[in-house]
């Protein structure tokens, strides 16, 4: 019922993805740059997760590029396959 009486689930949830993802990655500059200020922190975090989602980005990307030479490579041997299929002197013809 609660979610059936939310209008506007983004900002219902916007504090617990800031928090989620912010923490994690202030908690790592400050890990990394334990004398750095406030406002140094903030830089570093928010640099920590731009690099984060960007290795992801390259992640999908890649596994996005092997799906679809895969694919290219099965539909090149299926229409080998029938090409074949139909050359004089094959075994189906």
């Amino acid at each position: 019922m609660s979610w059936a009486n939310t209008t506007d689930r983004s900002s219902r949830t916007a504090a617990a993805r800031k928090a989620s993802h912010h923490t994690r990655f202030v908690d790592m500059a400050r890990e990394q740059h334990p004398d750095a200020t406030e406002q140094q922190i903030e830089q570093i975090a928010e640099s920590l997760r731009k690099a984060h989602y960007t290795a992801l980005a390259l992640k999908s990307a890649a596994a996005r590029r092997a799906k679809r030479e895969i694919a290219e490579a099965a539909r090149k041997r299926e229409a080998q396959r029938q090409i074949e299929q139909y050359r004089p002197g094959s075994a189906a013809a």
